[in-house]
């Protein structure tokens, strides 16, 4: 086959590298299938430029792309390279071959090989400093650990054996330090977002207003309501009060007229005898 081509090993499916860009995965509409269930529906792109042609991880995948053996986000292919996609393995051939001089070749940075839980610590700890937010700092142990359910001494085992790797020596900010060089090699991207940080952010601070002024509401409804119980109390204990005197006047009314009902016969039989008498004795003067 003349030209590029990419080799399948479980298969041996021949594809030509004929376009400009060749997608790689497992889905239905890839250029080149893979069943395998490592492979992302789509994984990553094979890219012509001119003779050449190179391999671009698109980061939507847990495990990654690797070339001979290595792990990739980018990388110029070379007739006869092994690709991992996943655990999926493929040959390309094909390619042109070009004669590089050494100090060239020494210049191009290789990444170190990782492995896939040394990815997964990588991965979370970029993952804030690829928002679009400035001044943020990479993910800390604890949140490490939050974020792909393991113990903190875990990942600090794992952020150690990475300090290695990537030749981070020891001093202040070894974090950061680590996280520049690994974005720098292109091990690691932002995912794709469907809403942009930026505009989330405009978007909530469209709603803080309108959330300060429904909670001013709230309140000023809870007050109102809070002092109408207030006053309602206070009238249904006026009232209750009121009840009471009346009833005390009406009682006390009720024990003087019984008291009056309830006097001696003779007191009144003995003013009415004086009166009597008075009369007879008037009467009983001579003319």
């Amino acid at each position: 086959m003349e030209g590029p081509y990419i080799r399948i090993e479980d298969s041996g499916a021949v594809i030509p590298l004929s376009r400009d860009v060749t997608t790689v995965g497992r889905g239905s509409c890839v250029d080149v299938h893979l069943d395998d269930p490592s492979v992302s529906r789509l994984h990553a792109e094979i890219i012509r430029r001119g003779p050449y042609a190179y391999v671009t991880d698109l980061g939507l995948s847990r495990n990654g792309t690797r070339v001979n053996g290595r792990l990739v986000a980018r990388r110029v292919l070379q007739d006869g390279d092994v690709l991992t996609f996943g655990s999926a393995r493929c040959r390309v051939g094909g390619i042109e071959a070009e004669d590089l001089a050494a100090e060239v070749e020494l210049s191009r940075s290789a990444a170190p090989e990782l492995t896939r839980r040394e990815l997964d610590v990588v991965t979370s700890l970029c993952r804030p400093a690829l928002s679009d937010e400035a001044f943020v700092a990479p993910g800390t142990a604890r949140e490490i650990a939050v974020d792909l359910v393991v113990t903190e001494a875990a990942v600090k085992q794992h952020l150690l054996r990475l300090y290695q790797k990537f030749r981070i020596p020891e001093g202040p900010n070894r974090r950061v330090r680590l996280a520049n060089e690994v974005v720098a090699l292109g091990l690691v991207r932002p995912l794709p977002l469907t809403e942009r940080p930026a505009e989330g952010a405009a978007e909530r601070a469209a709603e803080r207003p309108a959330e300060r002024a429904s909670d001013r509401a709230s309140e000023r409804a809870s007050g109102q309501a809070a002092e109408q119980s207030l006053e309602r109390a206070s009238d249904r204990a006026s009232e209750r009060a009121s009840d009471r005197a009346a009833d005390r006047q009406e009682r006390s009314g009720s024990a003087a007229a019984a008291s009056t009902e309830s006097a001696p016969p003779g007191a009144a039989g003995s003013d009415t005898a004086e009166i009597g008498l008075g009369l007879r004795s008037r009467s009983a003067l001579p003319a």
